[in-house]
């Protein structure tokens, strides 16, 4: 694999909101190489001339599968932002109960209803349809990839389907599916509740608790972790014996883990039943390999290289005819950065100085280590960036 697939597969291509100049920005991650030095996107709108929909990313799976890693890693790597999906994520508070993205993990993407409702206030499926398709048209406007990730099923069904399938209407969608074996899946949510309990578990429930409060059904205290701890937080006010309250908080941690194994179970059903939907192109993505290995290897090589490849091919055919003549560029520029310096000639072949008369195929061509000084007889917008 050449330095420019490797380089590329490491930095993602932005345009400035401030001086309108390309940028290039990491991956939350590295990445190994792939078969991606083809693939260069255009900065806006992603749409065809055959279809006039807006195209948008959902990422689908059960809980601990990894859906917020991989929608992270596709939003730094196509210029996207993501919109959660998550319906207990939505409420302020509970971060760790509810198992939010840190800022650290973000890696300064953008995510939008991650947050910002009230924690006993009602959010239903409409009300995420609304605030989501608002979501999803900002990100659109500004020339961005929406990616759609989070295991509300349910809210992503109403999405797509509700208020007559306007969204259907609108946009054209990519589902991706990570999946992982039930056994290996479930042992994970298991030890992830232990991870949460030393982060800080039951300190959050303690203090969202309210001993005059017995109603587990409205806003954030519906989340798996909150009515699981009335009985132990109760038991913290009344019980003297300090035995008595460990076998109390050990069972809630156990019916936390239990919950949350019928809760995948759950959520898988839905997406089967999904993925039969008329119009719900599932591509099944099988992370079981790196819940065998724990290693960010396998994630790469297993679950984010094969999505980025399968969004890839979605995206591809936006590409306009200048952007054709930019991936070309690209390719010759693949070929050149192989060349040592030394023998490398002062001019770039015809196609290559064509292509590099747009933004895009200039910022490839640097990012390929191409002398852009020497490409003198094509005008060539300054690249906002030094790879």
């Amino acid at each position: 694999m050449s330095s420019f697939s490797l380089l590329l597969n490491q930095v993602c291509l932005q345009r400035s909101p401030v001086t309108g100049r390309l940028q290039v920005q990491l991956l939350s991650r590295k990445l190994p190489s792939s078969s991606l030095g083809q693939y260069i996107f255009p900065m806006g709108s992603f749409k065809t001339r055959s279809s006039p929909k807006d195209k948008v990313v959902l990422v689908m799976g059960a809980t601990g599968t990894g859906k917020s890693r991989l929608a992270i890693d596709l939003a730094a790597y196509f210029g996207g932002e993501v919109v959660n999906s998550d319906k207990m994520q939505v409420y302020d508070g509970l971060d760790v109960v509810t198992n939010k993205v840190t800022d650290e993990e973000r890696a300064g993407i953008p995510h939008h209803l991650l947050g910002g409702i009230p924690p006993d206030a009602e959010f239903t499926a409409s009300d995420f349809r609304r605030e989501a398709t608002r979501a999803v048209e900002s990100i659109v406007r500004r020339g961005r990839l929406p990616i759609v990730a989070g295991g509300s099923n349910s809210y992503i069904e109403e999405m797509i389907e509700g208020a007559g399938r306007e969204f259907r209407r609108r946009y054209e969608c990519c589902f991706l599916w990570v999946d992982v074996q039930l056994p290996l899946l479930h042992a994970f949510v298991a030890e992830r509740v232990d991870c949460m309990v030393e982060r800080g578990l039951v300190e959050e429930v303690r203090g969202l608790f309210d001993p005059d409060v017995v109603n587990y059904s409205r806003g954030i205290r519906r989340a798996i972790g909150v009515p699981e701890m009335d009985r132990y937080l109760r038991a913290e006010v009344t019980e003297t014996d300090e035995e008595a309250k460990a076998r109390l908080l050990e069972a809630a941690l156990d019916e936390i883990k239990a919950n949350t194994c019928k809760l995948t179970c759950c959520q898988l059903q839905k997406i089967h039943r999904l993925s039969t939907l008329s119009g719900w192109n599932v591509n099944k993505v099988d992370a079981t390999e790196v819940f065998r290995k724990k290693e960010d290897e396998a994630w790469a090589a297993q679950v984010a290289c094969p999505s980025i490849d399968i969004v890839a091919k979605f995206l591809q055919q936006t590409l306009t005819e200048e952007d054709q003549v930019a991936a070309a560029a690209a390719q010759e520029a693949e070929q050149f950065a192989l060349v040592p310096k030394e023998n490398r000639p002062c001019l770039m072949n015809e196609t290559v100085a064509l292509a590099a008369t747009t933004r895009k195929a200039a910022a490839a061509l640097v990012t390929a280590g191409v002398d852009m000084v020497k490409v003198a007889s094509t005008t060539v917008a300054v690249v906002g960036a030094t790879v």
